[in-house]
């Protein structure tokens, strides 16, 4: 999704913002199971860390449309399965956001790993979600520069910049002001 749409938006709603959230998650877990692609023999903990960020996105997202989910929230599966994962959750979370705020305040009642039950929020759900991958996106990161790899940005402001949305460069702002 290209984020430069949002800097049109004023204001955004939260329903943009978690769109916006979301729509980073999917930017950094391609770039993230790229860089894995392109540094084999990384320490295979970083593909671990990333099979558990689609999964648990996965799991939650289960969660949210009432299923029981097909994949482990500490899988052990392939880079190929992880991406083909990846573009899944990516295109549910879209779907599920079309329904707009109501999509966002519902009650989501769930079981989880540990048996317990909860009723969260599904913004709440929705949030989790972004915030849990970038942590374990930055130990991917992490343990790929450990391993003599180059871990590539996933920040929220790398993607920021990469889609477009920021104005001048500083360099550009230092000249022009």
């Amino acid at each position: 999704m290209d984020a430069s749409i949002f800097r049109r938006m004023s204001p955004p709603t939260v329903v943009d913002t978690v769109r916006l959230m979301l729509a980073h998650a999917a930017w950094a877990n391609a770039r993230a199971l790229a860089a894995l692609r392109e540094t084999p023999g990384s320490d295979p903990t970083a593909l671990v860390q990333m099979a558990h960020v689609l999964a648990a996105e996965h799991t939650w997202l289960s969660r949210l449309q009432g299923t029981a989910p097909s994949v482990a929230v500490w899988p052990t599966i392939t880079l190929d399965a992880c991406d083909a994962l990846a573009t899944a959750n990516a295109a549910a979370f879209a779907a599920l956001l079309d329904d707009g705020e109501r999509a966002l305040q519902r009650d989501v009642t769930y079981t989880n790993s540990a048996g317990r039950t909860f009723t969260s929020r599904a913004l709440d759900i929705l949030l989790h979600v972004a915030l849990h991958g970038s942590y374990h996106r930055g130990t991917t990161a992490f343990v790929t520069r450990s391993s003599g790899g180059t871990p590539v940005a996933t920040d929220f402001i790398a993607w920021i910049r990469d889609t477009g949305r920021v104005g001048r460069p500083d360099a550009e702002r230092t000249r022009a002001g």
